[in-house]
């Protein structure tokens, strides 16, 4: 008896007979065989009709028996590894990547139309089939994107290779990955959005926390700008955190105004109000004021916020401790007089250097662009100076000064011409300006570059962990005009 004769008497039953065409698979590529043809058709001839009186499967599709599952589903992965050995001996991109999509097409059938036989369990659970890694497959099919290399869907991809992985099981929330869901939802792949987001609900739905600050705080914010508003209101409403609880109802607030849908997002600001006076929350009230100033409500916003920071000043007196939260010196670019933000701002900011674009961008906007462009001028972290050039620019550019935003453009320049370091996080900046100078697609040149030199300092040992939250949160206010989170 041959050894293949022995492997197929070898196989009892429907698992039997898939383990024996795994070991055929093996002995083929020991003896050099066409592994493929001969998978194919022994998978034909193991796999029996169904029984007389054999009935359906809850599950399966059609009126599927379980043996008709087994059979289509190994008949579906021979023909997915043919059209992937295909493409991978093509030297046609067109035909390759057709190849590819009919595979992926294939493999995902399995999933639907046959969830109870082995392959469907396999790939499901990201085993390895033979050699074939599913995982590895799906990343490779996202990647046919690249094919253009400087589409949106190619820069998503490419700035995904910068994320550290998700450590399992997972114990907290990941705003690296987080935001990368955030940014496939407002650029259009909500099927990704979902499968990035979902391990996160998971592990907070086995672990919610109570009063650990914090914790939560990146999941409800991600949920709340992906359009999952009442998931959203359902974690935040069950934390018992000051910061946390007023951070997310104003986070979804927000979210709501971008909408269009200022009603709920009033009631909301005015849950938040309620919240923080029933919980003695201090500083949390200059976010609820700022609420209030976006949702409309601005006499009320400006009394909120002067008796907040009124309060922080007296409790900085009696305690001679740091006085007033970096949030409050951002509200004061909205609502308090400029020299009171601009000194709050000094306060905060060495700790909290994302205030600078924040507050400056605020006083521009509100008309004090030569006193906000002075300040400007003399932060020392060249990455934030030219986001926060980009922020006078927006507000320039709505003002109508157009020679004000050249000249902001230009120091821009400025930054990118000294020294030879690569410079990521200005070339996305640099992009975000293309965009508003010229509306039209130039910017993808420069945020090529951008991704190119992320991709570089990124390289051997040097790992920039804080370098992909800002290439996404520029690439989805480009594209957008709404910025992910601010």
């Amino acid at each position: 008896m041959s050894v293949v004769e022995r492997v197929a008497v070898g196989a009892v039953g429907p698992l039997g007979r898939f383990l024996a065409l795994g070991r055929v698979l093996a002995l083929g590529r020991v003896l050099a065989l066409p592994v493929l043809p001969v998978m194919l058709a022994l998978a034909l001839a193991l796999t029996p009709g169904a029984p007389a009186g054999a009935q359906p499967i809850p599950g399966l599709a059609g009126n599927q028996t379980l043996p008709d599952a087994q059979a289509m589903a190994n008949r579906q992965f021979v023909q997915a590894m043919e059209s992937i050995k295909k493409a991978d001996q093509s030297y046609d991109l067109q035909e390759q990547t057709k190849l590819l999509l009919q595979a992926d097409k294939l493999l995902s059938n399995i999933l639907v139309q046959s969830p109870e036989s082995p392959l469907a369990v396999q790939l499901s659970t990201n085993q390895f089939v033979g050699d074939f890694d599913y995982n590895d497959f799906k990343s490779r099919i996202r990647s046919l994107a690249c094919n253009d290399a400087q589409s949106t869907g190619c820069f998503l991809y490419r700035i995904e290779g910068l994320i550290q992985p998700v450590d399992y099981p997972i114990t907290a929330p990941r705003w690296d990955w987080l935001s990368l869901a955030v940014a496939h939802y407002h650029l259009g792949d909500k099927e990704r959005t979902k499968q990035i987001i979902a391990p996160f609900i998971a592990a907070f739905r086995r672990a919610p926390p109570v009063t650990d600050t914090g914790r939560d705080l990146f999941l409800g914010r991600a949920l709340s700008l992906t359009g999952e508003v009442d998931m959203a209101l359902d974690i935040t409403r069950r934390i018992n955190d000051c910061s946390t609880r007023i951070y997310n109802l104003t986070d979804i607030s927000q979210a709501l105004i971008w909408k269009g849908d200022k009603g709920q997002a009033g009631k909301l600001v005015e849950e938040a109000a309620e919240y923080a006076q029933a919980n003695n929350c201090a500083w949390e009230l200059g976010l609820v004021a700022e609420g209030f100033y976006k949702a409309g409500n601005e006499a009320r916003a400006h009394t909120m916020f002067l008796n907040t920071v009124e309060e922080q000043f007296s409790r900085f007196k009696d305690r001679k401790g740091n006085c007033c939260a970096p949030e409050l010196a951002v509200a004061a670019g909205d609502l308090g007089d400029p020299n009171l933000a601009l000194g709050l701002l000094r306060t905060v900011q060495q700790e909290s250097p994302w205030t600078i674009p924040a507050v400056l961008g605020r006083l521009g906007a509100r008309g004090e662009m030569q006193l906000a462009t002075t300040y400007a001028e003399q932060v020392q972290d060249t990455d934030i100076k030219a986001e926060t050039f980009v922020q006078l620019m927006a507000d320039a550019l709505k003002t109508g000064d157009r020679k004000q935003a050249e000249a902001l453009s230009g120091r821009i320049d400025k930054l990118l011409s000294a020294g030879t370091d690569p410079k990521p996080l200005i070339l996305a900046q640099r992009a975000r300006a293309d965009k508003l100078l010229f509306k039209d697609q130039r910017w993808r040149n420069t945020y090529l570059a951008g991704l190119s030199a992320a991709e570089r300092s990124n390289s051997g040992d040097t790992q920039r962990k804080d370098i992909a939250v800002p290439m996404l949160a520029a690439l989805v206010e480009i594209e957008t005009g709404t910025p992910m989170l601010q």
